[in-house]
């Protein structure tokens, strides 16, 4: 018997606006929260890979709890949805690796062109294997298809905003400027994220006779996402509660002045003169 395979309709949107402002959102949260541990990296050289590896799990657990909000939307017309569970961890894990290679690399080799377009290009690349293996995670009633131009321009998009990022990571410290510097990473991890999904088509096998995902998936997206959910908050806890954040800026400007060694050698940033006291600026 020869099965036919229906091309079937495909969205990204089922719930209208919400999953992707959601998405965009914890975007900019883990985007704001690793620039902010690079910026307390500088400042601690003592505990720099503490906050390193604090903020490559932030803007991991960031990338990738956007990426499973926006899947809540994602629908196919005429078939169930549902994810393998081995599949959706590993590409946690994969954000979260990628991403803390990159802010190594930047952290404590500083943010010279070439250094940053590597540690761009592997993060980026990483990022991109994290969306793919999340999507070759989906089990349908059908296959998934790709258009090749689209997914490289994904990855493109995925490449730049991670140079953007590490960039920012090193160069960005003032707090309204991160702040600022988060929100234009987050529309561009959220634009790979849907450049990506509008490289897919689905050709069902056979119809399970509903359009929609079932609860039963809304709540499994919902457990895989409450770690790393957790995880965020919990360092948004840190930074907010660092002694940063309760003495200002003032009682951190001369420890910014002993950055760690480049492996023992001379630092990799350069000393920078005490600032003038100021009144009343904080950072988080």
């Amino acid at each position: 018997m020869t099965v036919t395979a229906a091309a079937a309709t495909v969205s990204d949107f089922y719930y209208g606006a919400v999953t992707p402002i959601a998405a965009y959102l914890m975007a900019c949260l883990g985007a704001a929260l690793g620039l902010r541990c690079t910026t307390r990296s500088l400042r601690r050289p003592q505990h720099r890979a503490r906050w390193l590896a604090l903020g490559a799990v932030s803007i991991g657990c960031g990338i990738w709890t956007m990426h499973f909000i926006a899947m809540i939307g994602f629908s196919v017309e005429g078939a169930l949805v549902n994810y393998d569970t081995t599949k959706t961890l590993l590409s946690l894990g994969v954000a979260i690796a990628v991403v803390a290679v990159g802010v190594f690399l930047v952290g404590y080799r500083g943010g010279s062109p070439l250094n940053l377009g590597v540690a761009g290009a592997v993060t980026g690349l990483g990022v991109a294997a994290m969306h793919y293996l999340g999507m070759a995670a989906i089990h349908t009633n059908g296959t998934l298809h790709y258009d090749a131009v689209t997914v490289t321009l994904s990855i493109v998009i995925a490449v730049a905003a991670a140079t953007a990022a590490l960039w920012a990571a090193v160069s960005i410290h003032a707090l309204w400027s991160s702040l600022g510097a988060s929100l234009v990473m987050g529309v561009a991890v959220t634009g790979m994220h849907y450049t990506g999904m509008a490289a897919v088509s689905v050709h069902l096998t056979n119809v399970a006779g509903s359009s929609q995902s079932s609860a039963d998936l809304v709540a499994f997206l919902l457990v895989m996402l409450a770690g790393p959910l957790l995880v965020l908050l919990v360092a948004a806890v840190i930074v907010m509660f660092d002694p940063d954040m309760m003495i200002g800026e003032t009682g951190a400007e001369t420890s910014e002045l002993a950055p760690a060694p480049l492996f023992g050698g001379d630092s990799v940033f350069p000393a920078r003169e005490p600032a003038e006291p100021s009144q009343g600026r904080t950072s988080w």
